[in-house]
């Protein structure tokens, strides 16, 4: 078994269970890519198992802090097993699930969701890239489903030396010798998405946002909005929860043509008349301008945009990113107004994100009162020892 050791006093966010390791807390020591290594403090006393990552700045993510603990494939079955079986502590109104959340189910790098009858996996480090196929099969074991898609195409793939890779790995046929489709329909809360595994972003949809649709269209119920922004909108999920609320008219905003083609199909598909929404292939900055040049305003506004910040060492960049949306946000809403505003950067903390949003409502010359924090859906959870989890952050601010 290969050994890293650490700096003196490098092992103290291990102490603490954290499972990440920098190659600036490496003293001496690697492995090949994937390889469980040894984890040594500078003394020599064992600190952890871990995955060697030669590729990344994040050296070696951990698998076990228990010196007793194989690392194999029993133990890649077992965490699969104890993963979905913490879904039962969720409530989850949709056939659309995270099933594996990375380090916050042990599974560092990892990402599995669940879409009706077809598991989708992220293999986002090199200690699951050389777990691939055990965890594959733990995982159709587990949930008793035959069919598993790959969508290893993050850019992070790339930090840790890894080519893209996109595919079925599992059940990719059907009986009859044709290619298993890769549509599927969801049902979330009282109305139907769709999605295509094998496009989009991350897996091909953001179950991370559910639990805010829902909350988006009981306020819009409550509030009665008669219109709505929706900037952002990828495929159309907050345009069908407002419609779904009984929002009079949804504008809604985004640059990529096939997601908003999908919009539009969503909007069909949950019987919704089609003059109640309008879509615009277009920049959000720049729209948002233009609509405060025209002197448009509107009673409910969504800003969920792209991650700004993927590091800490993005935050002041992305951080006047976020500003500058929300100050013109803010500028757009009207008075009693309410603002759905989000941040999915990891680099981004809550406190952070309250302050750029508070600064942006300062410099738009209004105020508001912040009435809710929102964060991920309960299946993308946040744990105690890893709060980088915490990735997805929101507010809800009503002006004054």
């Amino acid at each position: 078994m290969k050994t890293i050791r650490l700096r003196e006093g490098k092992e103290r966010s291990l102490l603490r269970r954290h499972p990440w390791i920098f190659d600036s807390a490496i003293a001496k020591g690697g492995g090949d890519p994937g390889e469980t290594v040894r984890v040594e403090a500078s003394d020599g006393r064992f600190l952890a198992w871990a995955a060697f990552s030669p590729a990344s700045k994040i050296k070696a993510r951990v698998w076990s802090f228990d010196e007793s603990q194989r690392i194999d494939a029993a133990f890649m079955a077992a965490a699969v097993k104890r993963s979905i079986a913490a879904r039962d502590w969720f409530d989850v109104r949709s056939n659309g699930i995270r099933l594996v959340h990375g380090e916050s189910d042990g599974l560092p790098g990892l990402v599995v969701d669940r879409y009706d009858d077809t598991l989708v996996a992220q293999f986002g480090s090199a200690g699951m890239e050389r777990w691939k196929d055990v965890l594959a099969d733990a995982l159709l074991r587990e949930t008793g489903l035959s069919k598993l898609y790959e969508r290893s195409d993050a850019s992070s793939r790339s930090l840790e030396g890894l080519p893209e890779s996109t595919g079925w790995l599992r059940g990719g046929t059907l009986a009859d010798g044709q290619p298993a489709p890769t549509g599927i329909t969801l049902r979330e809360h009282d109305w139907q998405l769709t999605l295509d595994v094998a496009e989009g972003h991350k897996t091909g949809f953001y179950l991370d946002q559910r639990d805010s649709r829902q909350r988006f269209a009981e306020v819009t119920r409550q509030r009665r909005f008669g219109t709505v922004l929706n900037c952002y909108c990828y495929t159309g999920g907050f345009t069908v929860a407002a419609l779904a609320g009984g929002a009079g008219h949804v504008t809604s905003i985004d640059s990529s043509a096939p997601a908003l083609e999908r919009a539009r199909a969503h909007v069909a598909l949950n019987g919704f008349d089609a003059s109640r929404a309008d879509f615009l292939d277009a920049d959000v900055n720049a729209s948002l301008r233009r609509f405060g040049a025209e002197g448009r305003s509107f009673d409910a506004i969504i800003l969920d945009p792209p991650k700004f910040a993927p590091t800490a060492a993005h935050a002041e960049r992305a951080a006047r990113a976020y500003k500058d949306i929300n100050r013109l946000a803010f500028k757009l809403l009207a008075p009693g107004g309410v603002l759905f505003t989000y941040s999915c950067s990891g680099g981004i903390s809550a406190d952070l994100f309250h302050k750029i949003v508070a600064s942006a409502g300062i410099d738009a010359g209004v105020d508001g009162y912040i009435t809710e924090r929102l964060a991920g859906a309960p299946d993308h959870p946040m744990t105690i020892h890893f709060p980088e989890g915490e990735y997805l952050k929101g507010l809800v601010v009503v002006r004054r």
